[in-house]
């Protein structure tokens, strides 16, 4: 007997479905500079180089992570894809770019066209909430790699600058104050501990209706990654900032000091603003130290921007829901929570 690619495991009729499926949200995303449309082998997208002196084209590439074990859980998958854009276009927004375009990379157990069409439209949400355009992406139909239920899925982010407003930090000096930008929750770091204080350590489930959180736990957790595009790119082309940092893994202690030169620390007060219920509640059940807490999650602040002292009332007036959380001083590009 005759044995066929849908005999072991791959369905290419369910992948077109997909495809078709997924066509009309994809579409809402396309700015005037794109050239293809979905089904290409490549996205083309024409750079207006009017608009720039010297463009810098910047790129990023991030996941979920485990957090995708919560959207299976809970069997809600239209929001982790605002979650992998979120990552990546908030990477290259605080270099200085405006991002562009966007792809994605699905990888599944078995191919379920409306569970892939629903992930795809979470990535197109996202980039519309980035205002870039989804070029292209793949779905790859692996069986016997990933389970029946589940799949992975990754994003890839281009974006551009004008070179000479590109931020590096490399003129932030001692005296400059540092603000945040509020975050949505556990945005997509540090899940694994999420998982292991939830579900292993006080064996709660996602339906779970937990009162610090006036919802079910599954809900809280699968918060989108919030999306700074489109509130911060007026801040850049202000000249109103010297540096920011995505606050992402590693927490405010090990972001900020990528964007910090020799010679500058920074101190935060952690009395600044009010740290998250979903925090302070990890924190409590699972008698996680203040330091882990702050190695691991954004504790409440998204993102971080250094800003000289007599561009804070502007940068105020353009973002008035930023901030002020501490200042930089001599250092050794080392940052304290007091």
């Amino acid at each position: 007997m005759a044995v066929t690619y849908k005999d072991a495991g791959v369905n290419i009729d369910a992948g077109n479905k997909a495809v078709e499926l997924m066509k009309a949200s994809v579409r809402r995303t396309f700015r005037p500079e794109v050239l293809t449309d979905l089904g290409s082998f490549a996205g083309l997208f024409a750079l207006d180089k009017n608009k720039y002196n010297e463009p810098v084209l910047l790129a990023g590439t991030d996941g979920v992570g485990t957090k995708l074990k919560i959207a299976i859980l809970c069997d809600k998958h239209d929001t982790i894809g605002i979650d992998a854009v979120a990552m990546c276009v908030n990477d290259i927004l605080v270099q200085g770019a405006e991002p562009l375009f966007f792809l994605d990379y699905i990888a599944v157990g078995s191919l379920d066209p409306a569970k892939v069409a629903t992930i795809v439209g979470g990535v197109a949400e996202g980039c519309l909430q980035s205002g870039c355009a989804l070029i292209g992406g793949e779905t790859a139909e692996m069986p016997g790699l990933y389970a029946q239920d589940e799949y992975d899925i990754a994003g890839f982010a281009v974006g551009i600058a004008e070179k000479s407003k590109l931020l590096t930090g490399n003129d932030i000096v001692a005296g400059d104050l540092v603000f945040g930008l509020p975050s949505s929750g556990i945005h997509s770091n540090g899940f694994s501990l999420v998982r292991k204080i939830f579900f292993d350590h006080v064996k709660y489930n996602v339906d779970k209706y937990i009162e610090e959180l006036a919802m079910p736990l599954g809900e809280a957790l699968l918060t989108p990654t919030r999306i700074y595009v489109k509130q911060v790119l007026p801040v850049i082309n202000a000249g109103l900032v010297k540096g920011m940092a995505h606050i992402t893994g590693g927490g405010l202690l090990e972001n900020i000091p990528r964007v910090l030169p020799e010679g500058v620390s920074v101190i935060i007060n952690k009395d600044a603003w009010q740290v998250p219920p979903v925090f302070q509640l990890m924190q409590k059940l699972g008698d996680v130290p203040d330091a882990e807490m702050n190695r691991v999650f954004n504790m409440g602040i998204g993102l971080a921007m250094i800003v000289a002292q007599a561009n804070a009332d502007a940068l105020l007036q353009v973002l008035p829901e930023a901030i002020l959380i501490g200042k930089t001083v001599v250092g050794n590009r080392e940052v304290q929570v007091f």
